[in-house]
């Protein structure tokens, strides 16, 4: 009541409205101009050198400029490349690159148990796949003999000495049991010449495996594990492939790394985080046998969720027949992702749109699709695909009636040209294009409804079906063409739908198998399942549809490929290019590429992606 009373004795307060003055007539209006339509052209891509202009990398960059910068991508020849390593490639072959340097691939050759021949093509032919040209390729093992002379230097000088601890011994002295101290290794003060005639015995065959290491004599007290008397030489009794049964005695990982960085001259040592702990050892080893220093910094490795990237558990897919290979492109190798189709431009757009820093990148595969995908609808071809085709007969034309229809292959750039499919009485629609029982909020095709065919004038109304009792399915859809009659307004369908023409002259349709892949696993974490990675298998992780149909721009696209022309797949003639450089989306369904399976009888292609990360969303 009071705040009734208030506003009411406010509003006696107000002074009075005075009367309005006339409106002044009102002018005509202006007809209105046509609104210029904005060209259809993809948008512009990301800066592909944009992470080394900003960020860790020029950070990097600028705390050592050099005026011949040289990295190295050093990976173990011990098994396939993944989609992590891919960004171990981008940033070292790139970082070089963008700043006039020189890149080596310098494989890490130094545990004869684990390399085979196989590996070491496949990592060339990965790298050179991602567009990259290396400087050099060397090998570990081309410094087998510096090295050792290096060994017996740094034994000379006092920084190395020879251990015959066991295992459970080294464990104890290093203090992994809950409050026990660091203790040194009852060898680290024995003569250094004992320690070379020991050094050398084990290179001559005294010592059986473990039963005899070198190891460097750092510093006990630093709190960094890096620092704590690591191996430096141990002994396997395994032909090299290279060097032979020259040796018995092979350097680890932290001896030869940074050597073999300091002989080429590395200005840039870029690696991942799980290195960072390492920079201090490798920086004490070259200062310790005085040689070039190069700078190691750390970046954050690329993990990739809802999948596995380990070596070993590949295998065991491999093994249990899980998986055609180490190229099912269901994995996330760079062989698979290749085989699926993946182009790799993709790749490197996807692992510049991501940066680089320090901290770990997990990513979703999602995340991944939608960046190839955003890449493929910019640079492939369109054609007309049927997962499932039923046949429409359109009862009301001639049984010799042939229109030629012009499609694009890219209303986004019609640089890609334009080709012709036939239209005739007969042709194929998916089946999940039509519907038995129609429904209001159903707008494709069904008995009494009207559809429209993609790039046909006019659009097609089903009038009755045929249905195959053995199965259930419908076989045939019987149509009519809805062509207006002369003087008659034509109504526009609210739905357009791809189709394929049956036509003998135009070798129409072209017949395929179509494999859909999804995700291998069910869940995000498959090393996480309490019962093991192999019980997280997605039981439909591959659908496979034996009777695909595709419209015949697929042999113009076949002759003109690769699609795109770039990166690694920039300057092969097409004779030479493999079956996934056939790219393309399938239009309303998803990107595809031809699969190696394919022969001259039979044409295999894979899913890329589809064309929506909701790929189940109705159309």
């Amino acid at each position: 009541m009071e705040v009734q009373t208030t506003l009411t004795e406010a509003q006696t307060t107000l002074p009075k409205k005075q009367p309005k003055e006339p409106k002044p007539p009102k002018e005509p209006k202006a007809p209105p101009t046509k609104k210029e339509k904005t060209p259809n052209v993809p948008a512009a891509p990301i800066d592909p050198d944009s992470m080394f202009k900003e960020g860790f990398l020029k950070a990097v960059y600028n705390e050592k400029p050099s005026k011949h910068v040289i990295t190295r991508f050093p990976p173990e020849p011990n098994g396939y490349l993944h989609i992590g390593h891919s960004k171990a490639i981008a940033i070292n072959f790139g970082f070089a690159r963008h700043y006039g340097g020189d890149c080596y691939l310098r494989f890490d050759d130094t545990n004869p148990e684990a390399e085979e021949e196989k590996y070491f093509l496949a990592i060339c032919d990965m790298v050179e796949w991602l567009g990259f040209t290396p400087y050099k390729i060397t090998y570990s093992s081309d410094n087998f003999d510096k090295l050792y002379q290096l060994a017996e230097e740094l034994i000379r000088r006092d920084g190395a000495y020879v251990c015959h601890c066991t295992d459970v011994e080294l464990k104890a002295q290093r203090g992994e049991k809950k409050n026990v101290p660091r203790t040194a290794c009852p060898h680290r003060s024995r003569p250094t010449e004992e320690s070379l005639t020991e050094f050398r015995a084990m290179r001559d065959g005294k010592y059986k495996p473990k039963e005899a290491f070198l190891r460097m004599k750092q510093n006990l007290e630093d709190g960094n594990p890096q620092m704590w008397d690591l191996s430096a030489y141990r002994i396997l009794e395994k032909e090299h492939h290279r060097t032979g049964n020259k040796w018995r005695i092979y350097p680890t990982y932290d001896f030869t790394h940074c050597l073999c960085d300091s002989f080429e001259d590395i200005s840039h040592s870029l690696c991942t985080t799980e290195f960072q702990l390492s920079r201090v050892s490798y920086e004490w080893l070259c200062d310790a046998v005085s040689v070039y220093k190069p700078m190691q910094r750390e970046y954050g490795r690329l993990n990739v969720t809802g999948t596995v990237l380990s070596k070993r558990k590949i295998a065991k897919l491999v093994e249990e027949k899980i998986v055609r290979g180490w190229d099912d492109p269901r994995l996330y190798t760079l062989v698979a992702l290749r085989r699926r189709g993946v182009p790799p431009g993709a790749i490197l757009s996807f692992i510049n749109e991501l940066g680089v820093s320090t901290a770990l990148t997990n990513i979703q595969l999602a995340r991944f699709d939608q960046s190839v995908r955003r890449y493929l609808e910019q640079t492939v071809p369109r054609l007309m695909l049927v997962l499932d085709p039923i046949l429409v007969v359109i009862d009301d034309l001639p049984d010799d009636y042939l229109e030629e229809i012009e499609l694009p292959f890219s209303p986004k750039d019609p640089a890609m040209g334009n080709h012709i499919v036939p239209f005739t009485k007969n042709v194929y629609i998916d089946r999940s294009d039509f519907r038995e029982i129609d429904s209001k909020d159903y707008f494709r095709l069904a008995p009494g409804k009207a559809v429209g065919l993609l790039k046909v004038p006019f659009p097609i109304k089903a009038t009755s079906f045929e249905r195959d009792d053995a199965t259930g399915l419908v076989t045939t859809v019987h149509a009519t063409y809805e062509k207006p009659e002369e003087g008659t307004a034509f109504k526009k369908p609210k739905t357009y739908i791809q189709w394929v023409a049956l036509s003998a002259k135009h070798k129409s349709p072209v017949k395929a198998e179509v494999r859909i892949f999804n995700s291998l696993f069910k869940s995000e974490n498959p090393d996480a399942v309490e019962d093991g990675f192999l019980s997280d298998i997605n039981p439909n992780s591959e659908e496979v549809f034996p009777n695909a149909m595709i419209e015949t721009g697929l042999e113009e696209v076949k002759e003109r490929a690769p699609w795109p022309q770039e990166e690694g797949e920039k300057n092969i003639m097409n004779k030479d290019a493999g079956f996934e450089t056939l790219r393309f989306q399938g239009m309303r369904v998803a990107y595809f590429a031809m699969d190696k399976d394919t022969t001259n009888g039979r044409i295999v292609l894979n899913r890329i992606v589809s064309l929506k990360e909701d790929s189940g969303k109705g159309f």
